[in-house]
């Protein structure tokens, strides 16, 4: 049990050599473009609400 736990580390450890780190600045610009759409959706959804709210309070008066 105790080689097998060892081993999947040592596999780990070579597949994480692998990996495709991203730069500083490409990180970055990945998330701001993130939190600009996440900004932009909320607006979105929140003007839809808001007009849906405003549309169901004037069919049930």
């Amino acid at each position: 049990m105790v080689k097998k736990i060892a081993k999947f580390f040592q596999e780990m450890k070579l597949e994480m050599k692998k990996v495709s780190w991203s730069s500083k600045s490409e990180l970055i610009a990945a998330t701001t473009v993130t939190f600009v759409f996440v900004a932009i959706l909320a607006v979105y959804i929140g003007v839809i609400d808001l007009l849906l709210s405003k549309l169901v309070t004037l069919l049930l008066k």
